[in-house]
């Protein structure tokens, strides 16, 4: 095992080993604790197939820095890893490190950005860039109330740096995590629409103690419920808890939450709307006319309150009859 990286009170500059234990690392990283434990073969179980079967994704290895991972945890937010993972090189190539990203124009942010939905969150990790130099000399800080002050950094975000990239435990959900536990643990086919008080409670349970074991988990019942354990076609024949899980036991139950869910249509949203006003500025040399922006939607009133709102959100500014990315 190599060294532990250098640190700072700001943080290690490089991820520490215990973040993800190799394979011949798993099965001290999966020792119980001493007494019982409900959840211990669970968690063995979740752990040894992710040992096989982990996806080999930059942000996962040993040299990606704690900046790496938060860039990445921020990405993939509400956008699947297919997409996210070029966007992520291409940006992290231009701008490895915080104070890379702080100085860059806000513009070419967004440009890098790209497609990758809600571009508030390019602003975001550039304000979040800005902060962490300021404020951190540019680390990403270890403690998790300094990590939360960061702009753009929320509850999972915070955790899931915790662990993922300084290899200390924290309780990270997700909806792949929400997933596992409501079919494995709590016998339902899917959580509820909003993370619950209960499903804290069970989460912070079944996290292990310690800090590799918790950060492994997290990663690993993250990485069942991408591959394994999804939403609309769990594949059970494949997956390593089938014996243990207490929907399956229970007979596949239907999801009790279903009326509640609420899905919407990209066709004809304002998302769909804002979106070709953002492509076209991404795309265009200088300024584009309004007369050009105009034509890129048939409703007039619909595209009106987008540009508003885009105005609004600091994505757009408007010169007189023409529109731009901010400088």
């Amino acid at each position: 095992m190599s060294p532990s990286p250098a640190t700072s009170a700001a943080g290690p500059t490089t991820r520490p080993r215990t973040t993800l234990p190799r394979t011949t690392d798993l099965r001290a990283a999966l020792t119980p604790l001493p007494g019982p434990d409900p959840h211990a073969d669970l968690r063995d179980a979740v752990g040894q197939w992710f040992a096989a079967n982990a996806r080999d994704l930059p942000w996962r290895r040993d040299d990606c820095s704690p900046w790496g991972v938060l860039v990445s945890e921020v990405m993939l937010q509400q956008t699947p890893v297919v997409r996210v993972e070029p966007a992520w090189r291409a940006w992290m190539e231009r701008w490895p490190e915080p104070a890379d990203l702080a100085a860059a124009s806000t513009a070419d942010v967004l440009r890098a950005w790209g497609r990758l939905g809600y571009p508030r969150r390019a602003l975001r990790l550039q304000d979040c860039a800005r902060a962490v130099v300021e404020r951190h000399a540019g680390r990403v800080p270890l403690d998790t109330d300094a990590l939360l002050a960061l702009p753009g950094v929320g509850e999972y975000t915070a955790a899931a740096v915790t662990a993922f990239a300084h290899g200390r435990r924290a309780v990270v959900v997700d909806t792949n995590v929400r997933r596992v536990l409501a079919r494995a643990v709590s016998g339902t086919a899917l959580p509820a629409p909003s993370y619950t008080a209960a499903e804290r409670r069970l989460a912070t349970q079944v996290a292990p103690a310690e800090d590799a074991e918790a950060a492994l988990w997290a990663a690993a019942s993250m990485e069942l419920g991408a591959l394994v354990c999804t939403a609309r076609s769990p594949r059970c024949e494949a997956c390593p808890v089938a014996d243990l899980c207490a929907w399956r036991a229970a007979g596949s139950p239907p999801d009790e939450h279903g009326a509640r869910r609420r899905t919407q249509a990209w066709e004809g949203t304002d998302r769909q709307a804002r979106g070709r006003v953002m492509a076209a500025l991404r795309g265009a040399d200088g300024p584009v006319h309004r007369d050009v922006v105009a034509d890129l939607w048939p409703d007039a009133a619909q595209l009106g309150r987008c540009v508003a709102s885009l105005v609004e959100d600091g994505l757009l500014e408007q010169d007189g009859e023409v529109y731009r990315l901010p400088v």
